[in-house]
This record gives structure tokens, C-alpha cells and sequence, in this order.
């Protein structure tokens, strides 16, 4: 399951603008997007990760997807960093 690849990674990046410029910058292996996060948050990402043929998982709870990523709050997307 995606959580534990978040829990697992080296280096994430948390959030639409974050996650949206490590795509940009090319340095993402995958990114993990929250399905009960607002879609127009997550669209640009997810169309960036479209067109740079980054793999896209998506899980259930963005309140989940946060604390994974060890924050408090919740995240709509991460973006987990090439090693």
C-alpha cells in the first residue's frame, strides 16, 4: 500500500506546490495522491505526472496520507524523491 512507501522513503515532498516543482524539476519516482482531496488541489500534479510518465498511486484518506508523512495535518499530495 502507498502509506508505507511514504513511510518508507528517504525523501518526500509534501503538497500540490511542492510535489508540482520536484516534478518540474525532474527528481520524482512516484507520487501518491489522496482521492478525498479537493480535485482541482490535485489536478495540476496529477497532469504534470501524466506528461513526465511519473507513476501515480492514489489512496483513500488525505488525513492518512499526512500522518504517514509524519505531520499533523492533512495532505492531499506527496511526491516521493528518486534515490
Amino acid at each position: 500500500m502507498s502509506y508505507e512507501k511514504v513511510l518508507q522513503a528517504k525523501s518526500i515532498y509534501v503538497g500540490t506546490k511542492q510535489a508540482a516543482r520536484a516534478l518540474n524539476s525532474g527528481n520524482v519516482s512516484e507520487v501518491i495522491v489522496a482521492t478525498d482531496a479537493d480535485p482541482r488541489l490535485t489536478s495540476k500534479v496529477v497532469d504534470i505526472a501524466s506528461k513526465t510518465n511519473v507513476p501515480i498511486s492514489y489512496v483513500d484518506s488525505k488525513v492518512k496520507l499526512g500522518k504517514s508523512c509524519g505531520i499533523n495535518v492533512a495532505s492531499a499530495v506527496v511526491a516521493i524523491v528518486n534515490k
